[in-house]
């Protein structure tokens, strides 16, 4: 059997960290990025926010998946090197790569250890196929390493599902796309395999990212823990309530912290104080039109898209041919 081989490319730097933090807690919106949601405990209650009845992208991209895998083996590349996007238990890559015919899969996330215990799993179901684990901090762009040892011949399926997309702004979302149409490399029918929420009700939407159990009430509000541990801040999660609203102008719902009242919170050489109700904003969730993501797309420098959505029109998921 194969043994999957390990990259670790990004190293943790505290006081970087700490010094984005804080920059964006002092911004006049105050803001934070997205991904200092996803600590241990903030991970585990994302996977419950998948299993509320509110928030259906999870299983409706599976559904979807599903329902159109035939299709999909007719338009991606056979032979390809699976480049899975944030890959975490590698399980929705694990499904397609037998029927999709990979011939090596690299599971990309910020740290190896997010995969490890995944691709020894992964690599028991799939005994012949080389699989690599690559830590790197992707947010900002994409960039495969040499250490790769990618051949620059074989086909690359770029696979970024579950709408992460939707974090980015427009503007960021294009520089984003050029990064994975670069890394895409020059092999004929390589691509890109990207999941994209659509615009709905925004009743519905308003439900998704706030929801009766306060499990997203949860994910959010942790944060502020997290921030705590990696800035040496003092929020207390009691100052603070769960705010999620539509913009419509920018078609994206937004994920606040909202003050309860007037707050003071300190950081090692600073501190801020935040008017009663005044809000750090902590996650974008835009949505898309098949029309709009397809034009994104093309902007971003790819030729060719196809895209699969279910019955209801609520998810899409896009085939981008470089």
């Amino acid at each position: 059997m194969t043994i999957p081989q390990f990259i670790q490319l990004h190293q943790h730097d505290a006081a970087a960290v700490a010094q984005e933090l804080l920059q964006g807690l002092s911004a006049p919106q105050a803001y934070t990025s997205p991904k200092y949601l996803y600590d241990a405990l903030g991970s585990r209650l994302f996977e419950a926010i998948t299993e509320l009845p509110e928030y259906d992208l999870t299983r409706t991209e599976a559904q979807l998946m599903c329902l159109h895998s035939a299709d999909m083996a007719q338009h991606l590349p056979k032979g390809a090197c699976w480049v899975d996007l944030g890959a975490g238990n590698c399980e929705k890559a694990g499904r397609l790569l037998g029927p999709m015919q990979a011939a090596r899969y690299v599971a990309v996330d910020i740290s190896v250890d997010f995969v490890r215990q995944a691709l020894g799993h992964l690599q028991h179901q799939h005994p012949g196929l080389p699989m690599v684990g690559l830590g790197t901090d992707f947010s900002g762009g994409l960039d495969l390493p040499e250490a790769l040892a990618l051949d620059p011949a074989q086909p690359r399926v770029l696979f970024y599902p579950g709408s992460s997309i939707g974090n980015f702004t427009p503007v960021q979302a294009l520089g984003f796309l050029q990064s994975l149409h670069r890394a895409c490399g020059t092999a004929m029918g390589s691509g890109l395999l990207i999941g994209v929420d659509l615009l709905k009700d925004p009743v519905e939407l308003a439900a998704a990212y706030d929801d009766a159990l306060g499990v997203t009430a949860a994910f959010d509000l942790n944060l502020l823990l997290h921030i705590n541990r990696l800035a040496g801040s003092d929020f207390a999660v009691r100052d603070w309530r769960h705010l999620s609203r539509f913009n419509a102008a920018q078609s994206r719902v937004e994920m606040h912290l909202q003050a309860r009242h007037v707050v003071t919170v300190r950081w090692p050489g600073g501190l801020r104080q935040f008017a009663a109700d005044e809000t750090i904003h902590t996650e974008n969730a835009c949505k898309w039109t098949v029309p709009d993501f397809a034009a994104l797309l093309h902007a971003a420098g790819f030729a060719k898209t196809h895209a699969w959505t279910d019955p209801a029109q609520r998810f899409a998921v896009f085939w981008a041919q470089s």
